[in-house]
Formats: C-alpha cells, sequence, structure tokens
C-alpha cells in the first residue's frame, strides 16, 4: 500500500479472518486542498458496491411480503416501455434483464447531473431492449437505478431513508449514507476524489452520472464495511435463504475481463465473492473468501491504480499463511 503513502490521494483497507480484523488501517490524504489525512473512519463513494445494498433492499422487500422477485418491473415502473413488459426483478438483479445503457442515450453535450427520474425518463423513451430478457448477460447501471426506485414505490420511503432505517441503522453503519447533494445531508468524514492528470492530482469528484443513488450513490468507510461484512454471515440482517440467494450463480459474465457469474449484487469468481466500484476518481473493491472466512476490503479516492489485484494478492498471503500453518 506503500502506493497511497504520502501527501498523495490515499486509501483505507481491511482484512478480516474469522470473525477477527486483522488490519484495518489508512494512508494519504482524503482531502488534498484542506490537508485532511485519511482514516479508518473516512467515507468513500463506493460507487457499484452499493449495488449489494440496493439488492440487500429488495431482498428484505421480499421477506417484508412487499414485492417477490419474479415480479414484472413493469409492474412497478409503468413508465417504462413496452418491450420492458417480461423483464422480472430477478433479471435486473442479475442483469439479464437486456436493459438499454442510460449513459449511451444521454446528450453527450450535457453537464448537468443526471437524477434516477432522468434515468427513467430516458429509458420510457427508448422502446427496445439489447436481448430478450433473460436470454443474455450485459452490466446494467441502469437496472440497479430501477432498482431503487423500486425500493421507493414498494416501501414507501425515500431510498436514502429506507437504507438507513432498514440496513445501515441496524447493523451500527452510523457513518454511511446515501448521498444526495440535493437533499442532504452533507457526508461525514469524507473523501474527495482524484485523478492523476500528469502534472499532479487533480480533483476529479463528480461528473454528470455522479448523482444516481441505487447504482452506485453509497458513502462509507472500512470501519462501517467491518459490520456490513460480519453481517453477511448471520442472520442478524437477512435471512440465510435470502443470503443464499444474493450468492448464488445466477448469470455467467461475458463481455467483461474475468470469468464467472453474478449473483445479486456479487461477481462469484472461483472461491470468492467480490465486487469493485469505480467511478471518477475513485477505486474501491470488496473480497470475500466466504468457505475460508476471510475478506479484503480497499478504498481509494484516486483513478489509479485498480485495488482488485493488490486485494487478490493481500488475501492470499492469509491463505498462504493458513496453508503453511497447517502443514506438519
Amino acid at each position: 500500500m506503500d502506493r497511497y503513502d504520502g501527501k498523495v490521494p490515499g486509501a483505507s483497507w481491511l482484512v478480516v479472518k474469522d470473525g477477527q480484523i486483522l488490519a484495518m488501517r489508512a494512508t494519504g490524504m482524503a482531502d488534498l486542498e484542506a490537508s485532511v489525512a485519511a482514516t479508518t473512519a473516512t467515507n468513500y463513494r463506493l460507487a457499484s458496491i452499493s449495488k449489494q445494498f440496493t439488492a440487500a433492499a429488495i431482498l428484505l422487500l421480499v421477506e417484508d411480503g412487499k414485492l417477490r422477485l419474479d415480479d414484472r418491473l413493469r409492474s412497478w415502473l409503468p413508465e417504462l416501455p413496452p418491450a420492458t413488459a417480461s423483464i422480472s426483478l430477478h433479471q435486473v438483479l442479475t442483469h439479464s434483464s437486456g436493459l438499454l445503457d442510460y449513459e449511451e442515450l444521454m446528450n453527450d453535450q450535457a453537464d448537468a447531473q443526471v437524477s434516477d427520474q432522468d434515468v427513467l425518463d430516458i429509458l420510457s423513451q427508448a422502446n427496445r431492449l439489447y436481448f430478450e430478457p433473460g436470454s443474455g448477460y450485459r452490466y446494467s447501471n441502469s437496472g440497479y437505478v430501477l432498482l431503487g426506485l423500486v425500493i421507493e414505490r414498494a416501501s414507501g420511503q425515500r431510498l436514502p431513508a429506507y437504507l438507513k432505517q432498514h440496513i445501515f441503522g441496524p447493523l451500527g453503519m452510523h457513518g454511511t449514507l446515501l448521498y444526495e447533494a440535493s437533499h442532504g445531508p452533507e457526508v461525514p468524514h469524507r473523501a474527495f476524489g482524484y485523478s492523476d492528470s500528469g502534472n499532479g492530482w487533480q480533483r476529479t469528484d463528480q461528473s454528470p452520472t455522479s448523482a444516481t443513488r441505487g447504482d452506485g450513490g453509497i458513502y462509507s468507510s472500512v470501519r462501517d464495511l467491518a459490520l456490513w461484512n460480519a453481517a453477511l454471515d448471520n442472520n442478524r440482517l437477512l435471512s440465510a435463504s435470502s443470503r443464499e440467494l444474493a450468492s448464488a450463480e445466477h448469470s455467467r459474465i461475458v463481455g467483461e475481463d474475468w470469468d464467472g457469474s453474478y449473483g445479486y449484487g456479487w461477481r462469484l469468481t472461483g472461491d470468492t465473492q467480490w465486487h469493485s466500484g469505480e467511478t471518477i476518481g475513485f477505486r474501491n473493491v470488496i473480497v470475500r473468501w466466504p468457505a475460508q472466512r476471510l475478506t479484503v476490503i480497499i478504498l481509494s479516492n484516486r483513478n489509479d491504480p485498480e485495488p482488485y489485484a493488490t486485494a487478490l494478492a493481500v488475501g492470499q498471503r492469509e491463505l498462504d499463511a493458513d496453508r503453511d500453518a497447517a502443514l506438519p
């Protein structure tokens, strides 16, 4: 982690084995302009790591009987066009819906931030799909934005309030929130994103797609994510059947840089359950080895390097140490 050290955009990281925290540390800076150092309580924009929380909220609503996984997406969002009529919530969760990528439909010259309602409006005007629902795989930020709207309509609560009341609060994740600049509150202990321009680090914290919520709007810290990680191994939040659904191999991943399958907000590769989170100025990853009860999380407020390989290397060191300890 030396590359994150000093007066540069930093990182916070966590290693958990058998329910015990082996390392929880931070280095570098959360805010270069204000000279604020990163800590284990620093909150980073999780980007697509947020998707596992959106999926968990859907599963909680299923447990409460407020929706079903085979519900048609259009039954909750009737504004969507006829081409989407057969898409189920299950297919949206597993990126097998065929929904169009709203970013490909945006005005290239637009500089205002796109809201969830804007995404719904954009998709409602395009009566076509990439493929027949259930017949393929294509990673879809559009789908998880729409799932956030479904959560609001099924629960009767705004998405940030639902996540706080039903996930963050019960788990004690009191620093974690789904951030909305237009509604507040502000992010406590916030890390700001940066990119290396070749002439030093430049703040690149927001883009036109940084205001959407269900696909990537959560801010959290390694301190809070330790609590989330613990809840993935017991019934404190989700039932065993819901957790099994979240980590099941529903869709075979194609067209990406790694082999594996997709569950509900999780990628599944070999013996790992993981997800990265990338947005302008942030690169994050959570990797879990469930059978070995090992988790590595790295959060960073910079565009480079991508931390997935680092997390795998850290995890492999722990697995090798366990193997060596077991030798006679």
